[in-house]
Parts: C-alpha cells; structure tokens; sequence
C-alpha cells in the first residue's frame, strides 16, 4: 500500500511508469530546493540519499543565511553517500536555477 502511495505521489511529481514499474524523469530536479519526495525520483537516490542532500542544504543555507548550496553537480560531492558514481548518473536530470 505504502509503495503505491508512494508512486502516485511521484506520478503527481513529473513521473510516470516504465515497463520496469520504475518512475520515469520527465522534469529537472534542482537540489537547492527539491524535497525528498523529488530527490528519490533520481536514479539511484533512495529516502537516505535524498534526505541526505535535504540535511546538507538545511544546514549550510542556515550557516551562510539562506543562499543557494549548490552552484553545480560537483558541489554535491560534499554531501555524504553521494559519489562520482552517483554522481554521474544523476546529472543530466539536475538543474541548478
């Protein structure tokens, strides 16, 4: 039940279904605003990932007053459990407005 809430949210987000039952990317996600719900749309992030990039962004924008953290796909580097690895398979799909 959990999971096809979950979906429908993500259907409601700019997604929709693969042949694979996975959510598809129809939009760019910016990091410096997307909630979790967003986040987890981007392969290979999960609730811990996404949750990850929130904690981080909450963090510096309350240490430098609220300005933008993430100026490109490298600054994400920074945020633990994020790699290059990760990294290249979520940038295309990243906008940083």
């Amino acid at each position: 039940m959990a999971v096809c809430f979950a979906l429908s949210i993500m259907s409601g987000l700019g997604a929709s279904q693969t042949t694979a039952g996975q959510p598809e990317l129809r939009s760019h996600v910016n990091p410096n605003d997307a909630p979790i719900e967003s986040l987890v749309r981007l392969p290979g992030l999960g609730v811990g990932r996404a949750g990850a990039i929130v904690a981080y962004r909450e963090k510096l924008r309350k240490e430098n007053g609220g300005s933008s953290v993430f100026d490109d796909c490298t600054d994400l580097l920074k945020v633990s459990g994020i790699g290059p690895k990760t990294l290249q398979s979520i940038s295309e799909w990243l906008t940083f407005d």
